[in-house]
């Protein structure tokens, strides 16, 4: 009679994937995105300040949809500034608070970037899935998220209720 181990679970082959399947990723996209002169976190950065409301988010609820620490975020904002694709801008409803504001520029070098990252996204991981295999895997992944990292959506509301204007 055989007996499952426990170190042959189902459960430790999913999430063993799962983080085959990121740092794999991960190593993939590195290249193109080093074109534009991006790296990782800093296109993370780009991509969900383009992504919400008014393409702004409070330093705060930037620090906690990335997996950076608030320093870390700070310090990639810092760049990001200096580069001209990021400004800050002080919140009216919390005078501790700070924006991080995409800048007309900013987004014109995130397009680009994504022009390029979409065409690697799609050889490397979607155009792998057909779409009803892709619809799962992002409802899944979704469930897994809301569980884990429920922050990964923070100040998306108060973002869009804010009308932040930065002359860059």
């Amino acid at each position: 009679m055989a007996t499952t181990r426990i170190i042959d679970d189902d459960r430790l082959t999913a999430v063993g994937l799962l983080v085959e399947v990121h740092r794999g990723l991960t190593n993939k996209f590195a290249a193109r995105l080093a074109q534009h002169g991006l790296s990782e976190n800093e296109l993370e950065i780009l991509l969900r300040l383009g992504r919400t409301p008014n393409c702004q988010l409070r330093m705060s609820d930037l620090a906690a949809q990335t997996s950076l620490t608030t320093s870390g975020v700070t310090r990639v904002v810092d760049r990001l500034e200096r580069a001209g694709l990021v400004a800050r801008a002080s919140c009216d409803t919390d005078r501790r608070g700070t924006w991080a504001v995409l800048t007309d520029t900013g987004l014109e070098r995130v397009t680009a970037a994504v022009a390029d990252h979409i065409e690697d996204v799609d050889r490397w991981y979607t155009g792998l899935l057909t779409p009803e295999q892709l619809t799962g895997l992002t409802d899944a992944l979704r469930i897994v998220r809301d569980t884990v990292r429920p922050e990964a959506v923070a100040g998306i509301a108060e973002a869009a209720r804010a009308r932040t204007h930065v002359g860059v």
